[in-house]
């Protein structure tokens, strides 16, 4: 199979779990604590390598310890880092999630501009883009960050991946072969509630196929079809990292050679998986 690149965040995950949240001048016991690589870019990296596909990540690390840490737990998940950016003189990113026993989370983040990419580093990480299969991008990044991506990717001629809602997703839109977004991020690129016909009228602009969160499931649509899959009936622990689990596999499996329903299918069945647990980490 060919190589997937993942553009996004690498961070520092500290996930907290407690049975109460201290009211302020108190505190409260912790019951577990899990520290690992995370980030929304480093959590599909990992996943991706998790389903037997070779990965790229592009991202950007500090000049830190934590930096090196991270990198080292990437290469032992099965990442190729060579394109991971070390920023000079900035800490690393860190997502802090206080987790309660419901699976209600709250997320205290630093992720400064100076761990966010630049056009200038997706020039400088060209080389993983030669050969791609599949390229995925989250939008969480600069938008002119995305759009030097999107360009790349598309010159070699992969299969590109949205993650999220951009602003102004032209251009993405004309350049994209997927797009996935959750439920809040789904209503703005459509401008209104999810429903068929607006996700639809998306494929106008050249993506084959959409998947979108909705109240009750996921909802994929693409040429000829549409396919509303419920969430899974297991128990949640955790909701953090079930989209980047299913925007994972949904890739995996198209860059396999899968249907729109088959690949819709097994995104549902990782991103069920994910939520299982604590944490991010697929």
């Amino acid at each position: 199979m060919n190589r997937t690149v993942v553009l996004g965040q690498l961070a520092r995950d500290l996930v907290l779990m407690t049975g109460e949240l201290p009211e302020p001048g108190t505190s409260a016991d912790v019951s577990r604590r899990i520290e690992t690589l995370g980030g929304k870019g480093a959590n599909q990296a990992v996943a991706v390598a998790r389903l037997g596909a070779p990965v790229s990540l592009v991202a950007v690390a500090g000049d830190d310890v934590v930096g090196d840490q991270l990198l080292a737990q990437a290469r032992a998940d099965g990442v190729d880092v060579t394109a991971v950016r070390r920023r000079r003189g900035a800490l690393t990113g860190l997502i802090v999630e206080i987790l309660e026993p419901d699976g209600r989370w709250r997320y205290l983040q630093h992720l400064p501009s100076e761990v966010l990419l630049t056009p200038a580093d997706v020039a400088a990480a060209g080389a993983v883009f030669d050969g791609a299969g599949a390229v995925l991008l989250q939008l969480q990044q600069p938008a002119e960050t995305v759009r030097a991506a999107a360009r790349l990717a598309a010159a070699n001629r992969a299969l590109i991946v949205l993650d999220g809602a951009a602003e102004e997703p032209g251009e993405l839109l004309a350049l994209a072969d997927v797009v996935r977004a959750d439920e809040h991020e789904a209503k703005l690129l459509l401008g209104g509630d999810v429903t068929v016909d607006r996700a639809r009228k998306l494929l106008d602009r050249k993506p084959r196929l959409v998947a979108f969160g909705v109240p009750d499931g996921n909802l994929f649509v693409w040429d000829g079809g549409d396919l509303l899959l419920p969430h899974g009936d297991g128990p949640v622990v955790d909701s953090t990292g079930a989209g980047d689990a299913f925007t994972a596999a949904l890739t995996v499996a198209l860059l396999d050679g899968a249907g729109p329903q088959d690949a819709a299918r097994r995104a549902v069945k990782a991103s069920g998986k994910a939520v299982g647990r604590p944490g991010g980490r697929p």
